[in-house]
């Protein structure tokens, strides 16, 4: 079966970080997102994929080329960008003619759920979860008998508390590049974008059956509260609580789970819980908990939490000596 992946937004939310990296490359848990989206498919026997780039879209095509040579790789380029179903729609003969039918995932969201046993599903599958605000996303409503009978895209007056997470098995390739290809002629939009649930709902009312699959968790890795919640509770899986070899660095406690890349150097410092550092970077006399760290950065005397710092960057805080009497108070916040 092959995987379709849109990589082509710009992550406003994320930024600064998405000023110099396309979002689905933001670092999390010791990987990329991507990398984490790629690792679950190969997993599950997915060998061909098709992305959709755009914003930046060269550094993705190149890290996958350079981190996944095995895959059958194609980049089909969205511009302008006009939606997740303006994207499928470029891509549509990429994956229209494909008899076993293919699966659809969002370059920014990573889902714990069984892929194997949904790809074995038979017909078209929607992965979903309930959420505490359905109206900030795209909901499906079902009968008793657990058929979707609508997906709505952001609702005034939700009918459901089940958000559709950006994972889709499709069983007819052929019918949803149909389906895209009417909203697209008919300039069908909603909140101002083609949407891939417009074309799934069109679908439905020309008779496809569609069922759901829930997943255990979503990480929807689009803003910095979240990409933090997803490293935190990435790394408290069993690969991570494993215990890990480091090097011995001096001086040093590491809290886990935390994961550390290659040739860092750290001293002096107090590193975890939930923390993920990248590749030659160097941390001196720093507390850091709940933060993500990029390759080749610098933090030197500094007490960091729920921080999210990038690749090549210097952070030096400040050092006190004091010599302080009875009833004293100093407050730096």
């Amino acid at each position: 079966m092959k995987a379709v992946i849109p990589v082509a937004g710009i992550g406003s939310r994320l930024r600064p970080h998405t000023h110099t990296q396309p979002k689905t490359l933001v670092p999390v848990a010791g990987n990329t997102i991507l990398g984490h989206i790629i690792d679950r498919l190969v997993e599950a026997g997915v060998q061909e994929f098709v992305f959709i780039i755009g914003y930046l879209g060269e550094k993705v095509e190149q890290y996958v080329r350079k981190q996944y040579p095995e895959l059958q790789s194609t980049f089909v380029v969205q511009e302008p960008r006009e939606g997740i179903a303006h994207a499928l729609w470029l891509a549509r003969e990429q994956f229209r003619h494909e008899a076993d039918g293919i699966l659809i995932m969002l370059g920014d969201t990573i889902v714990d759920v069984d892929l194997p046993a949904m790809m074995r599903t038979p017909g078209n599958v929607l992965a979903v979860k309930e959420v505490k605000t359905p109206s900030m996303f795209g909901l499906v409503e079902t009968a008793t008998n657990g058929r979707v009978t609508k997906v709505v895209e952001k609702p005034r007056i939700p009918k459901s508390n089940y958000a559709m997470v950006g994972l889709y098995k499709i069983a007819n390739a052929d019918w949803l590049a149909s389906a895209l290809e009417r909203i697209v002629e008919q300039d069908q939009r909603t909140h101002g974008e083609f949407q891939l649930t417009d074309a799934l709902m069109l679908m439905i009312q020309d008779g496809a059956e569609m069922t759901t699959a829930s997943v255990d968790n979503w990480f929807d890795c689009g803003r910095k509260e979240s990409l933090l919640e997803a490293n935190a509770r990435l790394l408290n899986r069993p690969e991570f609580l494993k215990r890990r070899e480091f090097p011995e660095f001096p001086d040093t406690i590491i809290i886990p789970p935390v994961s550390i890349g290659k040739d860092c150097q750290i001293s002096g410092s107090i590193i975890g819980p939930n923390v993920a550092i990248g590749d030659r970077t160097i941390v001196k006399n720093t507390i850091l908990t709940d933060s993500i760290i990029g390759s080749y950065s610098e933090l030197r005397s500094a007490v960091m939490h729920d921080c999210i710092v990038g690749s090549d960057a210097l952070f030096r805080g400040t050092r006190h000596s004091l010599n302080i009497g009875d009833n004293t108070e100093i407050d730096y916040s």
